[in-house]
């Protein structure tokens, strides 16, 4: 054997060998994405199973149309104020103000919502709606078709 041959299988060897590093490392990459999804896919189904809210009461004031309703969070996951949809008659609601009420009384400045506390939602509606939907930011939602009207 020559040096020819020799030299010719130490590059192919060291071919092979640097391809099966990059190989390596761009295959532990996906691994650990695809772990990492994995994780927090989990980590959400775990806060939507942990997640429960009721309308408990829904109030149309005809001579303001002022829509007030409260939603109890009765799970146990803290959500966020500011992440929750209201929907009055299926049409998503853009301005309405919000004020969380516990036993330590009502904070209208918080973004957090606890488990056990209440918040209170006040919408401007033209008509005395038919159903409203609360939805927490991780998907969970919460109906309501009897608007009390005063």
């Amino acid at each position: 054997m020559g040096f020819g041959v020799s030299g010719s299988t130490a590059v192919i060897f060291l071919g092979v060998l640097i391809a099966s590093g990059t190989l390596y490392t761009a295959a532990a990459g996906s691994a650990e994405q695809i772990s990492e999804a994995r994780e927090e896919h989990d980590e959400d189904l775990l806060d939507r199973r942990n997640t429960d809210l009721e309308v408990t009461n829904a109030v149309y004031n005809d001579s303001t149309d002022a829509l007030e309703i409260d939603v109890e969070n009765t799970g146990t996951t803290t959500l966020s104020v500011n992440g929750t949809s209201v929907l009055v008659d299926n049409v998503h609601q853009v301005q309405f103000s919000t004020t969380v009420e516990s036993d330590s009384g009502s904070d209208a400045d918080t973004d957090v919502w606890g488990a056990g506390q209440t918040l209170v939602i006040d919408v401007t509606v033209d008509t005395t709606p038919d159903r409203v939907t609360v939805v927490a930011e991780n998907g969970v939602a919460a109906s309501n078709s009897t608007i009390e009207v005063s």
